[in-house]
């Protein structure tokens, strides 16, 4: 909303500061700047204040605003005063302000830096998190024009309002003065008050989305009066799968005198229905949308789906009608799935929601899916349906121009009915956000995902979010870092999500292989061993085994401690007359079942050919169809996540507890919301007591692929249970503000967006803040400065051309080494030119040797929508040519550092390949981590690349450096939380 030109345009309207939020009850509102034109809106939104409310925000009776207090409160000049309002459908349900003050507590301008703050929330909307999401904004207002510090008075009764600064996270500071109390609260955010923001972020959005997928009521608007049809089909699905709520049916086009469609009521309008709806599927064309969605907003709906087509998928048009749809549907407070969506599926059984054009809701079950494409989620929901799997949630979000695969994730780390969350997705709006949610949730159950569209480099159709130009392989890194089990197929999925619903997580990599057949059994050892497994050799049961040998020799391999998991294959059986017997998978199910309910709790896995019976059997004692038994927290919640490690080391993770959970009270006054501690959030889970479903699967690879996604997540799990560090080392030997100084002056007042290269000694400056030394370099323009620069540096010397189309290319005979005197030297640079050009082409240094080791290059870059990513290979070939680079994102931890040297596939090189002496492995990692201090302390270095770096058997040292600084990029994951606008 643009404001009456009335402010100098060096106080324009600042439209950065609108957001969309969502409220603890998972509804959206709006927070914008006060302008001048919100007089009416405020006088009628005082006007709905009640009397108790206005006398803590005023500290007297005050029934009603004067003209002055109006024209104060509406006009402001977004510097030293400035009030915020809360909104839904345009109109305020809340308010906050701030005047800049001196030390004496009088108005003032900057340079001060302290402000009195004060809020003011509809009664009728207290106790949604208004005030808290109000605080976040308004101290990173203020934050923003120099403020460092709110002050507020508040009476002594109002505990709930000194509440919200104290439950906020800042630092704070009371004290008791002519009989009020006397609040300072330093805007510094701290590790508290991040905690507290995401953590009320992570309650609302998980709210949000269990408000779409359980309603206690349906609209389906544009039913159809005939069969067939869109909205027809899903209301057909919604009465099918039992809907526990009420379902209505609206057409404008319906007859008047038409009661009933199908069995339900039916209206032409929402206005018509006695009682408010809870959830809305719009299955009309494109351009009624905006007049349904009015419809839904009026008459309080909570949230959307949109089914409809012709948005973004449809071009830059689309687009814009797309980005319209989300703007309304906020305004009202509700939320979208879709547009362009297949719909949603709640199969528990005080839900049994089935509002998609899905034409059977899958069993109840505790696999939770999210798709952003229909036809995807079709062919999901068809093979998990094939295979005996149930589903506890579904959602298809289409364009997801809302709701997304990050909301998914912050309602499946709540959700007590899942037990794994599958998401395939083709693109990542907030990736730095998505891999924070992804570690969370994977911490306490099994996250894997799909991510198509990994090469085109775009977004595929529809979907309006950032591209991010991080490379594939980084992204896989990433998610890896974060516990996610990136898969490449839906196929694969779907194998994995089957095997860490229905059975516990493997103690270690050793596998167990006993069947009927010898040839399967060494196709699933090779096939492990190709995997990373250690498997046992195969145990051959012969041909002859009967079911009752399957049973005995799986109990056998259950009870040996020297394995961690089984997998069993299983032929046919051949009839005296030569003929395949398949019709004894039933019995063959039987016996697994009753081997791995009664031995040790490990993972087993079934590779059949052709036996009929078998993989419908097994899957009948789905663990996927019922909900486990939990141990709860004194707070009410689940104390254990499904699916943890088992064996001799059980992990004992436990996902980060994050304090300031708001009271259901809120009122009104210089603050406005009340705070609790967070009550416990789930842990690592304790393994099931005895396996459930067992998994079966057609082909070895695919088995083995599935129980190698669960070695790796368990190991993960054991190794979160113990996070890493940074090492106190690093807060001795850095010096950030002289880094931050040299920063601002090579940077200077007005620095190009695009950013500037640092030269080879400014490069040197900075680093040698952090304790990385750089080996000098001086120039050799001609022979005669060559031999000068190499009796200052000391021989043995290195002459190298840093030309960019040179740089680093020793294969073409622009570095020379060992050069031990002069005449070697003279020799050298009289070569190199002639070979390759002139000096003034060639730009030739000189360097002293440093010791023999192996090659190394560590690099740091962020990416815009990533973040700062830390990255690692031999230098060369390896990681050129093939690839072989291993990342992280920053800041890095002491582990991370360790992990990323060895997860190349060269890494061997580096520790005594081929009786080659191992290199200073220690000292590598500082490096990587003095490297990723630097990139988090400071964000203007946006790249940096140290090649070669030779790490020698004792110590290193980094021969070349190339740094980029420039404005730093926006962090919108410190910032206040907000929705994404696309």
């Amino acid at each position: 909303m643009e404001p009456t030109p009335e402010l100098s345009p060096h106080h324009a309207y600042p439209d950065h500061w609108e957001a969309d939020v969502v409220l603890r009850d998972g509804g959206t509102a709006r927070i914008r700047p006060i302008t001048t034109d919100d007089a009416e809106r405020l006088v009628s939104f005082y006007e709905q204040v009640s009397d108790e409310s206005k006398y803590y925000r005023f500290f007297a009776p005050y029934p009603r605003l004067s003209d002055r207090d109006v024209h104060r409160f509406t006009h402001h000049d977004y510097v030293d005063r400035v009030g915020l309002a809360v909104t839904i459908g345009g109109e305020f349900i809340g308010t906050v302000r701030f005047d800049r003050i001196n030390e004496q507590g009088r108005p003032a301008s900057a340079p001060a830096d302290e402000a009195e703050v004060a809020f003011l929330v509809q009664d009728a909307h207290q106790g949604r998190g208004v005030a808290s999401a109000l605080l976040e904004h308004i101290a990173a207002v203020a934050r923003e024009r120099g403020i460092r510090r709110f002050a507020a008075e508040v009476l002594p009764a109002n505990n709930k309002m000194i509440k919200v600064f104290r439950d906020a996270g800042y630092t704070q500071q009371r004290s008791f003065e002519d009989g009020s109390v006397h609040l300072t609260l330093d805007l510094e955010p701290t590790e508290k008050s991040l905690a507290v923001q995401r953590g009320r972020e992570q309650r609302a959005e998980a709210r949000s989305v269990q408000r779409l997928l359980a309603p206690g009521s349906v609209a389906v608007i544009g039913t159809g009066r005939t069969p067939g049809g869109v909205g027809r089909t899903v209301l057909r699905n919604l009465l099918a799968a039992g809907f526990t709520g009420r379902t209505y049916a609206v057409n404008r086009a319906f007859d008047e005198g038409l009661a009933t469609l199908d069995g339900v009521p039916a209206h032409r309008s929402l206005g018509e229905i006695d009682e408010r709806v809870d959830l809305a599927v719009i299955a009309v064309p494109a351009h009624r949308v905006p007049e349904a969605v009015a419809d839904c907003g009026e008459h309080g709906v909570q949230g959307l789906v949109v089914l409809s087509a012709g948005y973004a998928e449809r071009g830059s048009a689309g687009r814009e009608l797309q980005r319209e749809l989300v703007r309304q549907a906020r305004s009202y407070g509700m939320r979208i799935i879709g547009p362009n969506a297949f719909g949603i599926i709640n199969t528990a059984e005080s839900v049994r929601l089935n509002a998609s054009l899905a034409p059977e809701s899958p069993a109840r079950g505790r696999i939770g899916l999210f798709t952003q494409s229909g036809a995807i989620g079709i062919a999901l929901l068809s093979g998990l349906h094939r295979r005996g799997a149930g589903l506890s949630s579904f959602i298809s979000a289409g364009n997801r121009a809302d709701v997304s695969g990050n909301d998914f994730l912050q309602y499946s780390f709540e959700d007590q009915d899942t037990d794994v969350a599958l998401l395939y997705l083709e693109s990542l709006g907030n990736p730095r956000k998505f891999t924070r949610l992804a570690r969370r949730t994977a911490a306490v159950k099994p996250v894997v995902v799909v991510k198509g569209a990994r090469h085109s480099g775009t977004n595929p159709p529809g979907h309006a979010v950032p591209v991010s130009r991080i490379p594939d392989a980084t992204v896989s890194a990433l998610m890896r870092q974060a516990g996610v089990i990136r898969v490449d197929t839906v196929t694969e999925m779907v194998d994995a999500g089957l095997l860490l619903a229905g059975q516990p997580l493997p103690a270690g990599p050793r596998v167990a292989i006993l069947g009927n057949s010898e040839s399967l059994g060494l196709l699933t050892y090779d096939a492990c061993l190709a995997e990373g497994l250690r498997p046992r050799p195969p145990r051959d049961l012969t041909t002859a085994a009967s079911p009752q040998d399957f049973r005995d020799a799986l109990a056998e391999a259950l009870a040996d401690g020297t394995c961690d998991a089984v997998i069993v294959t299983a032929i046919p059986w051949v009839g005296e007359n030569g003929e395949a017997e398949t019709g004894d998978g039933e019995v063959l199910a039987a016996a697994l079942r009753g081997a791995a309910a009664g031995g040790p709790a490990k993972p087993v896995a079934v590779v059949h050919v052709e036996i009929g019976g078998l993989a419908e059997a097994l899957a009948a004692a789905s663990s996927t169809a019922a909900p486990r038994t939990r141990p709860t927290t004194l707070a009410g919640r689940p104390a254990a996540a499904p699916g943890a490690p088992t064996g001799a080391a059980p992990p004992t993770a436990t996902a980060p507890t994050e304090p300031g959970t708001e009271a259901p009270a809120e009122t009104a006054g210089t603050a406005g919301t009340a705070g609790t501690a967070e009550p416990a959030e789930p842990e690592a889970a304790e393994p099931p007591a005895r396996p459930g479903r067992i998994p079966a699967y057609p082909a070895a690879e695919r088995a083995v692929r599935a129980m190698a996604e669960a070695v790796k997540y368990a190991q993960w799990r054991r190794q979160a249970a113990t996070p890493g560090k940074v090492p106190e080392f690093l807060d001795e030997t850095t010096d950030e503000p002289g880094a931050a100084a040299l920063i601002d002056t090579l940077l200077g007042t007005a620095p190009d967006p695009r950013g500037r290269p640092l030269t080879h000694d400014e490069a040197r400056e900075l680093l040698s803040r952090y304790g990385i030394p750089v080996r000098p370099t001086l120039p050799a323009p001609d022979p005669e400065a060559a031999v000068a620069a190499a009796a200052r540096l000391g021989y043995p010397v290195a002459l190298k051309t840093t030309a960019p189309h040179l740089r680093h290319r020793a294969d073409l005979g622009g570095v020379r080494l060992d050069l031990a005197d002069e005449d070697a030297l003279r020799r050298a640079y009289a070569e190199v030119t002639e070979l390759l050009g002139k000096p003034a082409e060639l730009l030739p240094v000189v360097q002293s040797m440093a010791p023999r080791g192996v090659d190394t290059v560590v690099r740091a870059s962020i990416d815009a929508a990533a973040g700062a990513v830390l990255s690692f290979g031999l230098a060369g070939a390896p990681s050129e040519l093939l690839g072989d680079t291993a990342h992280r994102l920053v800041p890095a931890t002491d582990r991370d550092a360790a992990e990323l040297i060895r997860s190349i596939k060269a890494a061997p090189v580096l520790f005594g390949w081929r009786g080659s002496a191992p290199v200073d492995t220690p000292a590598l990692e500082e490096l990587l981590l003095r490297l990723s201090r630097l990139v988090d302390d400071h964000p203007e270095v946006v790249s940096v690349a140290l090649e070669p770096v030779v790490v020698a058997p004792q110590g290193l040292t980094v021969l070349g450096a190339t740094v980029r600084l420039a404005p730093p990029p926006p962090r919108g994951d410190l910032g206040p939380r907000r929705l994404p606008n696309y």
